[in-house]
């Protein structure tokens, strides 16, 4: 049977209040909220679910052969960000000016995750943002702020903000359960330094990527196995222009926006120090050495044969 149509009846309130021995009752209040979206159900599972859909006064929308096999989710990737502002800075910010994200996950140890964008709908949290030569991911992303200080500069030396372990339970939770609802690849939970190399950096090197993919399931990871393994056939000298290319290449086989130049140029600095951020955070300046070489063979080996 399907269900064309959803009211919701909420809020009931009784309040009292007393003054000088008496008491006065405030009526009891009914709100009544009628949300667009409707309850159909699902032909192929035989479940309801929540859609989107039209309410006409002259004709009846008919959800019988709901849904259509011709589809696929919106959301394809899962891109976190850090605020590098206070809480209510960033609250304010992210509510009040052009740039939102879905969620917000504050620095209090509360139970609090704000919900800032609809789901379905389009966040501004990427940018200018390129990923599996895709572009303006804002599209096809759900976008998490986590309030972060980011970093700070000194003598030339940058300090990164630690992510404390009340925080990092509130992301592990949240991105479990997104990547779950959505089916969403590994390899497409990313940074914001991922999707935009050298112009953006967060959530930056501290952020515990390893510790979300061993605890929670979320993200990708490297087997240690394979590291070692490459190590032992890596090549000893690494600007070279064959090195260079097969490592561009690979960087780009997995996701980053990269072009092939057998040249270690500025572009590719940019986008091997983001991918230290997420993968080699002790050693992120961009250079290419041993590690690094092993560990994108390692990823490919694993995510894209």
């Amino acid at each position: 049977m399907n269900v064309k149509g959803l009211v919701f009846l909420g809020v009931l309130s009784i309040f009292s209040l007393s003054s000088c021995g008496s008491s006065k009752n405030i009526p009891q209040k009914v709100v009544t909220k009628i949300i667009r979206d409707t309850v159909v159900m699902n032909s192929k599972t035989e479940k309801p679910e929540m859609a989107r859909a039209a309410k006409l006064e002259n004709y009846k929308i008919n959800s019988d052969n709901y849904p259509a096999i011709g589809q696929d989710e919106r959301i394809r990737f899962l891109v976190l960000h850090y605020t590098a502002l206070d809480n209510p800075t960033s609250m304010r910010v992210l509510t009040q000016q052009e740039v939102s994200s879905h969620y917000l996950i504050n620095d209090i140890d509360d139970d609090q995750i704000h919900l800032l964008v609809d789901e379905t709908k389009r966040a501004w949290h990427a940018g200018v943002s390129k990923w599996k030569n895709l572009d303006n991911l804002n599209f096809t992303s759900i976008g998490i702020e986590i309030v972060n200080k980011g970093y700070t500069t000194s003598n030339g030396v940058q300090t990164h903000y630690p992510y404390p372990e009340y925080q990092f339970k509130k992301v592990g939770e949240l991105t479990k359960d997104i990547i779950k609802r959505y089916k969403i690849s590994p390899v497409n939970v990313i940074a914001h330094s991922d999707i935009a190399p050298g112009r953006k950096h967060d959530p930056g090197p501290l952020f515990p990527w390893k510790r979300l993919y061993d605890e929670y399931g979320v993200g990708a990871w490297y087997e240690e196995a394979d590291k070692q393994a490459f190590i032992q056939i890596a090549p000893f000298i690494f600007d070279s222009e064959f090195v260079i290319k097969e490592t561009q290449t690979e960087l780009k086989k997995y996701g980053y926006e990269i072009q092939v130049t057998g040249v270690w140029d500025e572009q590719s600095k940019k986008v091997l120090q983001a991918f230290q951020y997420h993968f080699t955070p002790l050693k992120t300046d961009g250079i290419l050495n041993l590690e690094s070489w092993a560990v994108i063979k390692a990823l490919n080996k694993k995510y894209n044969p």
